[in-house]
This record gives C-alpha cells, structure tokens and sequence, in this order.
C-alpha cells in the first residue's frame, strides 16, 4: 500500500498527455490524439511537472525530448496506464458480459429444495459465472457480507430506501400428502375433514392456530387443528410429508418438484393460503452487473415455468 506521503495527486489525464507527447514524439501529434489543442497539451505536462517537482521534457523552439527523470516516468506510467485500463474495461465489461462471482442468500425452505435446478440451469447457460450461495434463515446484511442478491421469502411489504427489491413471485402455501398416507387414511373431501387428519405446519403456526385459507373464488375458510408435527422450516415439513407423516402446508414453490415426481399429491386442491412474495433484493444507488441482473432474471422465469408445471 502507497503511504498517503507518496500518492499521486495530480490529474491522470496529465499523465496520459506526457506519455503522448513522449510516444508520438510532438505535442501537436499528441494533441491530435487526444483531441485537444496543443496549449492544452503544453499546460497539462508542466502542470505535471510542478506536482512531480521534476522536469520531465526537454524544450527548445524546434522540438521536445524527454529528460532522464521524464524516461523513468514514462516506463512505469505507461505500465501502470495499462493496468488501469484493464480495470476499467473489467469494470465496463461486468455491466454487459455475464462472467465473475456472484454471491446469492436465501431462506433455507428456498435453497434446498428450489435453489439446486436454477443454479445448475444458470451455470449451463453462463458458465463464466461461479456461484456461492449462502442458505441461512438470518437475514445477512448485504454489505457486511458482500452479497449480490439476497432472495427472501415475506409479506408484500417493500424495503426500505438502501435497497431495490422487486418481487419475483407471489407465493401460495396449499395442502398436499404422500399417495400412501392417502391410501391408508382415506383424501379429505373438505376443509372439515382435515380435523381427522394428522396435519404437519410449520413452526409459523405453533399450538393450534388457524390455518386459513381461500379458493380463489371468493370464499374464505380455516382450520384449527393441533398439529401431529411441527416443524422449524418448510424443507422438513415436505420431507415429514413425503415420509407419510401427515398432510402438508407446503409453498407451492417447494413442493413442486416433489409433485413432479410424485412423491406428493394436491389435497384439497382448491383450497390454499397466501404466502407472500419473494423478493430479489440488492444494494440500490448502482447498476446491476449483468451477472447479478442475468441470474434474477433467470429465477423469475425459472419459478414462473415451475407454477405452470404445477
């Protein structure tokens, strides 16, 4: 690390001047590059020259050279303009070109049983892109923890001012069951039936709280039932379920891919409570790297193909 004593303060656009004059030879050549004029040329090197307290070109009536002092500056300049010019198509580069690391929170509901399929697609189609993804119920904090994307599960209740956080999907949370359960106890045929049912909820729902619900029609209902099986999250909750435990109030996002299989069936289809939305929430005041926009993008499309699969 350069000591604060050491830093260059001048202009950089003072360098790449000098370093023109001493690659084409003459000021009006550099001026024409650099599309300025050649007294603009002239100020920026000896403003140059001040700030480094060196001469750094040799000047008669005729022509310019550069001095000893101006050779050794114009070797690790040139060097270090390069450098720079790399970093800042890099920098360019990350707001077009899907490539670098990409750091992705979400719930642990959310990353184990829906985050698998989208990070395999994505990487099949952007494999420049590598991926840690953190599932954890704490919200981190986006900053601290150098997190690009954050996908959380909630009510529809924005972020505050420090974030952008459009909504990827809107969640619904239905009833479903392993066909063998249903085998052996017999489907429910109505909302009152469930009572005879072993019902699994997760830990959102202790003792016997109501469980409500809506067809999609107009009509409201509820159950309140203790359940057989609590659970801390919505990934066991599925896995008591396809184990026959009981019935299931699942995310219909997390079940999906066990009804794909079908592991799990739809009990009282009709009948499903709101769950919120998920969100895809990141620092706001910059623009998205493209590998940060690509993989949101490619999430809501992902889950809007997994709902019409449903």
């Amino acid at each position: 690390m350069v000591a604060g004593s050491e830093t260059f303060r001048g202009a950089l656009s003072d360098v790449r001047a000098f370093c023109a004059v001493v690659d084409h030879g003459t000021v009006t050549q550099a001026a024409e590059i650099l599309g300025e004029t050649k007294g603009s040329i002239s100020r920026r090197v000896s403003r140059l020259e001040r700030e480094l307290g060196v001469t750094l070109l040799a000047r008669t009536p005729r022509a310019v050279s550069p001095t000893v002092e101006g050779l050794a500056f114009h070797a690790k300049a040139q060097e270090s303009l390069a450098l720079l010019d790399g970093a800042l198509e890099t920098a360019r580069d990350a707001r077009t070109l899907p490539r670098g690391h990409l750091r992705v929170t979400t719930s642990i509901d959310f990353g184990i049983e829906v985050m698998p399929d989208l990070v395999a697609s994505f990487r099949v189609r952007y494999p420049q892109v590598t991926i840690d993804l953190l599932i954890t119920d704490t919200r981190l904090d986006l900053a601290a923890n150098r997190i690009d994307l954050a996908l959380r599960l909630g009510s529809g209740e924005g972020q505050d001012g420090g974030y952008r956080a459009p909504v990827l999907a809107h969640l619904m949370i239905g009833l479903y069951a392993a066909p063998a359960y249903l085998s052996a106890r017999g489907a429910p045929a109505t909302l009152d039936d469930l009572a005879g049912h072993d019902l699994i909820l997760s830990r959102e729902r202790l003792g016997a709280a109501p469980v409500r619900l809506s067809d999609g029609q107009g009509r409201e209902g509820h159950i309140t039932a203790r359940p057989a099986v609590r659970a801390t999250d919505y990934a066991t909750v599925l896995r008591l379920t396809r184990a026959g435990a009981g019935i299931g109030h699942i995310p219909s996002l997390v079940a999906a891919q066990a009804l794909r299989d079908g592991a799990l069936v739809p009990v009282l289809p009709d009948w499903a409570s709101r769950g919120g939305v998920l969100r895809a929430v990141s620092l706001a005041g910059r623009e998205l790297p493209a590998r940060v926009r690509l993989f949101r993008d490619h999430v809501r499309l992902g889950l809007a193909a997994m709902r019409e699969a449903a």
